[in-house]
């Protein structure tokens, strides 16, 4: 070849235009990795308009620049919509929040997303692509690759790459001792308290279902007595909403065989808390007498009838509202006060000792002292009805002692909370006093993390963060429950809470000399673990968790 015509070849708009998109190939390889390890929710359409809109020969120089700069920010945008990070609505929906944080715990969090083992693959990716692009043209690989991963995409089940992306026709079904709530929800047939799940699990199917579910739950809710008969016994109903707690980061933190959960009488081992915010949650616990509402219906007026202090207050129980907090991050008292119901005073939280300072700068008081101030305030005694709604802190993320910046150990911390909750229980039960209490945490801390969060990141209510060790006790009783737990192991959720409740509310089970607890505890209502915060869905479909991000088709969740 002749020096002209070299000349002529390198300076033809052909070979410019491959050259111009050599940049893009890396993009693309990046991409094709980071799905193969799962790290990423491919939306096969824009993937190939994006990669179309990159390979269409532009001639003219000038166009070929603006368009490779046009393309950074929209390949920017597609590669974050691709992965599990929080979209704009999310991270706008939380910006008052974000706003509040300290600046040692924004540190923190940024230093989380740092994943160094893809740092090193990154680096090693990139050295190879500079060292092949050498002597072979990449482009023409990167294009069959990402062609054939997307038509695998739009294509259907039948070309599923990904585990778990096959249809099934297994039937999911609640089992023998079902309350039989609801006949029908819409069209679907209910089996038990949860619609049939027997159609493939295809987006529409899931979403079908999913509307099925809330028809269903919009049905159920718990009856309370109109009046106490005259022989109701009185009790205290004390009602404990641990923030960040669930049964994988108890597991994490190696604490599965605390004493303290030897003591309680009822524990629920399938139990969802259905959301990984702290006001909705509160909000779903307060509304426990109806089934479970959308996140969008949980900020509308509900029936008197869903408000479980509202039914306990027409029973003549006296409301009452702890917090280990002030209550102000997020608007969090604000919110259970509108959308929960819950109008009593603030119980008085002066002189009491500072555990921590939470990730906003503001004190996390001592539980155990503040347990004790419910002990000796006025009112409490052995005649009196009252429930009282705590809420606690201790747990969740970035909270760190005076005088550090950095967040205290979780272990530490569950370890303290554990041991607090354990002195308590042994000194109530020294008291004589009559006393249920109900133990239900919001949600998990994400401990641990998974392939779509990072530790603390809990935008998506995952199965790990809203599977919680929800716990009843009581106290006071003439003939105690004796040996280990009664464990509910079918899927379960704050109706059931409210049941237990309903069913022990004319307090006679305290004076009994037996006490039937199979009968108590037997035909709960029943609650498929459905998960939802203001952008995401996460629900078990056939035994599979499916993810649904900002109104999007629905997904496996990565395992």
């Amino acid at each position: 070849m002749t020096q002209s015509t070299q000349t002529a070849t390198a300076s033809s708009p052909l070979w410019q235009y491959w050259r111009g998109l050599s940049g893009w190939n890396f993009y693309f390889l990046v991409k094709f990795g980071l799905l193969w390890a799962g790290y990423l929710n491919f939306h096969a359409m824009q993937n190939l308009v994006f990669m179309a809109f990159l390979l269409f020969p532009l001639p003219n120089r000038r166009l070929h620049k603006w368009r490779n700069w046009i393309a950074i920010p929209i390949g920017f945008a597609l590669f974050w919509h691709d992965t599990w990070l929080p979209g704009p609505e999310s991270i706008m929906s939380q910006g008052s929040q974000i706003a509040g944080f300290s600046a040692d715990y924004m540190w923190d969090l940024v230093t989380r997303f740092i994943n160094w083992q893809m740092v090193g693959a990154f680096f090693v990716l990139l050295v190879a692509w500079l060292f092949l692009t050498q002597w072979i043209r990449v482009t023409v690989f990167v294009v069959a690759a990402m062609v054939w991963l997307n038509l695998i995409t739009l294509v259907g089940p039948s070309f599923s790459l990904f585990p778990g992306g096959q249809p099934t026709n297994t039937v999911t079904t609640t089992g023998g001792t079902a309350a039989a709530t609801v006949a029908t929800a819409g069209n679907t047939p209910v089996v038990g308290d949860i619609p049939a799940q027997t159609a493939p699990p295809t987006s529409a199917n899931l979403n079908a279902w999913l509307s099925s579910f809330y028809q269903s739950e919009e049905k159920r809710s718990t009856k309370f007595p109109d009046a106490l008969p005259a022989d109701a016994q009185p009790f205290e109903l004390l009602v404990i909403n641990i923030c960040s707690l669930s049964n994988a980061d108890i597991e994490a933190a190696g604490l599965m065989q605390h004493p303290l959960w030897s003591h309680f009488d009822i524990r629920f081992t399938n139990f969802n808390s259905a959301t990984s915010y702290s006001g909705p949650a509160a909000i779903r616990l307060l509304r426990a007498s109806c089934g479970q509402p959308s996140h969008t219906n949980l900020y509308q007026p509900a029936g008197n009838q869903c408000y479980l202090f509202d039914n306990l207050s027409k029973l003549g129980f006296a409301q009452q509202l702890m917090l280990d907090h002030n209550g102000v991050f997020g608007g969090f008292l604000k919110e259970i006060r509108d959308n929960g119901g819950v109008q009593s005073p603030l119980m008085d939280q002066s002189k009491l000792p500072v555990n921590l300072l939470s990730f906003d700068g503001s004190p996390v008081y001592d539980d155990l002292a503040v347990l004790k101030r419910w002990q000796e305030s006025e009112g409490q005694g052995a005649e009196k009805r009252t429930a009282t709604f705590f809420n606690i802190l201790p747990l969740h993320d970035g909270n760190h002692y005076q005088g550090q910046s950095k967040t205290a150990d979780y272990k530490a911390r569950a370890q303290k909370l554990f041991d607090e909750l354990d002195t308590f229980f042994t000194e109530l039960e020294k008291s004589g006093r009559k006393v249920m209490v109900v133990v239900v945490p919001e949600h998990g801390a994400a401990l641990q993390g998974d392939k779509m969060q990072v530790s603390g990141l809990r935008d998506i209510p995952s199965p790990s963060i809203t599977h919680v060790p929800a716990a009843v006790k009581f106290f006071g009783m003439k003939a105690p429950h004796q040996g280990a737990p009664i464990v509910i192991d079918q899927p379960s959720s704050y109706l059931a809470v409210s049941e237990l409740v309903a069913r022990a509310v004319d307090g006679k089970m305290f004076n009994e000399d037996s006490v039937d607890w199979q009968a108590y505890t037997n035909s709960l209502p029943q609650t498929a673990p459905v998960s939802e915060n203001s952008n995401a869905v996460v629900m078990q479909y056939q035994g599979k968790p499916y993810v649904r991000l900002n109104g999007g088709d629905w997904v496996p969740y990565p395992q």
